[in-house]
């Protein structure tokens, strides 16, 4: 046992030394080791671990020795050769509650390599931690022979278009209060682009996953499986703006096009419209004729500038997806509008407010509902050539049970806007609903692709349409991957009690049902009975039947 545990220690010691880690503590069979880089740390536990299993198949069963590994991200003190505190204390809980053979890290591990590594995780809940505060989230690493730790995610084939990711541009006006204009205006890009059928554009959840973070092309080109980024800055004082833009081929790094301007914020989208024709032109794309009639005689804005800056400070608050922040957005829209009442896209956004509230169960009043009706139809009758304000009413339909109206508004959204992969996403929504399920796999499967590092929200679509096609075992594992990204969206844990209900898994229900209380308290069937938009009555009575037999109510 002993010349066992020294043939295992040299392991670790050696590919701790590899990964440019230090070891800091090696009593009997623990080791406390120290990591400049989180990344190298994760490389390090899962190659130790390889390592270990590759041994242990050559011994017998009662001879094999498993070790779990915890890793954490936090404040330290250090004295001479020993480091302290409660990043080393939190380090050692975690690593307790990994399993034997397995790695489990810390949410603040969890946050920094969730889209460089090529790892699954599955969250395992908040634990108290001796002398901390608050508890601590954890995540397990998937084990998964299959899996590797190659950095920078899943590669993606090169489309039969033209290509494009438009990177978030710099906020380079010395205050960070004024980042929500330089992420507005990277999002206009992105939705102008997108409107380019011509194009094949990347979406905003996607390119936003590399905000504030050092990146070199060729990887984000790999990454998303695009042939060109666009990446620039953005510097506001007062009324002026300073744009910096340039167009780079991922394969060799090349600027096809860079450009400096300097402009009256009043400038600001003639601007962004010039952009996107330099772009369309540098990748010879060529614009139907509906296209080139919406590039001359259309604005999604409001030439008032107080009005879009308003709207801006809104959708800052309305990507955030809590009660709270999408509160505060719809103050925001609420202003932009009375600065602009004949502003299209602010009253869309405005809509998906009150729609928010009453898709989540966050206000139970039927006159969220009716709000967001409201609301889109006004949007619509300002400006009815904007994708966004036909994708809310779409949304609102839906809710209102009224599944045709929706599918036609939302393909009439697909057709203004070609790669939004958020339209293709909601039309799937829709299919499930409506009960075509396999429909609806397809058309995720393609906003997926538009849309590489997807929400929580497209796993919950994927796992609802397997959990009506019957396939539970794919459901589960498309809402533990929602759980992962999200831990308190309640759907996920909502349909992940039926599913276990289903295949006779009680234990496992019961603790989804638990987790769909502990997230929202105000959880009642009798609400969601009569809420839920299904089509077909089968379908609710088979959803509430599986939820009574996980111990819902």
């Amino acid at each position: 046992t002993v010349r066992t545990i020294i043939k295992y220690r040299e392991v670790f010691f050696t590919l701790i030394k590899e990964y440019n880690g230090r070891v800091i503590d090696s009593p009997g069979d623990n080791i406390l080791a120290e990591f400049y880089s989180i990344s190298e740390a994760l490389h390090c536990a899962w190659d130790i671990q390889q390592e270990i299993k590759s041994k242990n198949d050559d011994l017998s069963e009662n001879r094999k020795m498993f070790f779990r590994i915890g890793i954490n991200l936090g404040d330290i003190i250090e004295e001479e050769d020993r480091i302290y505190g409660d990043g080393v204390n939190i380090a050692a809980r975690i690593e307790s509650l990994a399993e034997a053979g397995g790695i489990s890290v810390s949410r603040n591990v969890y946050d920094q390599v969730k889209n460089k590594l090529t790892l699954e995780y599955k969250y395992i809940g908040e634990h108290n931690v001796k002398n901390i505060s608050e508890p601590v989230r954890v995540y397990r690493v998937i084990m998964d022979a299959k899996a590797t730790v190659a950095e920078s995610g899943r590669e993606h084939s090169l489309p039969d278009k033209p290509s494009i990711a438009v990177l978030p541009f710099l906020n380079m006006s010395g205050d960070p209060e004024q980042e929500y204009f330089s992420d507005g205006l990277t999002e206009d890009l992105i939705t102008e682009l997108s409107k380019v059928s011509g194009l094949f554009v990347i979406a905003r959840n996607s390119v936003f996953t590399y905000k504030g973070k050092a990146v070199k092309v060729r990887d984000v080109g790999r990454e998303l499986g695009v042939s060109y980024v666009l990446e620039g800055s953005v510097r506001k004082v007062k009324n002026k703006v300073r744009i910096t833009a340039q167009l780079v081929d991922t394969m060799t790094d090349g600027h096809l096009w860079a450009e400096n301007y300097d402009r009256d914020l009043d400038d600001i989208f003639s601007l962004q419209d010039e952009v996107t024709q330099k772009i369309v032109f540098f990748l010879a794309v060529r614009l139907t004729e509906d296209e080139q009639l919406l590039q001359v005689c259309k604005c999604k804005h409001t030439c008032n500038m107080e009005a879009y800056d308003f709207y801006l400070r809104g959708m800052e608050n309305f990507y955030r997806f809590t009660e709270h922040t999408n509160k505060q957005a719809r103050e925001m829209f609420k202003i932009s509008i009375n600065l602009a009442p004949d502003y299209a896209l602010a009253h869309a956004k405005l809509a998906e407010t009150y729609l928010m509230d009453w898709a989540f169960g966050w206000i139970m009043d039927l006159q969220s509902l009716e709000l967001a009706l409201k609301s889109a139809q006004a949007a619509l009758n300002f400006d009815d050539s904007i994708p966004e304000a036909h994708a809310s009413l779409g949304e609102c339909y839906l809710w209102n049970k009224e599944h045709d109206r929706a599918i036609t508004e939302l393909e009439k959204a697909i057709s203004l806007s070609p790669n939004d992969a958020d339209f293709y996403a909601s039309i799937g929504n829709v299919k499930t609903w409506e009960g075509k399920p396999e429909e609806s796999i397809s058309l995720l499967t393609k906003a997926m692709r538009l849309n590489p590092m997807y929400p929580a929200s497209y796993l919950w679509n994927l796992g609802h349409a397997y959990f009506l096609t019957r396939q539970h075992n794919k459901a589960i594992e498309a809402f533990e991957r929602a759980i992962n990204l999200n831990p308190n969206w309640w759907p996920s844990h909502v349909y992940s009690a039926a599913c276990y209900a289903e295949l006779g898994r009680g234990k496992e229900a019961r603790a989804s049902a638990e987790n769909v209380m502990k997230a929202q308290a105000s959880f009642s069937l009798g609400h969601w009975e009569k809420h839920v938009p299904y089509k077909k009555q089968s379908d609710v009575d088979r959803w509430i039947s599986s939820l009574h037999m996980a111990g819902l109510k």
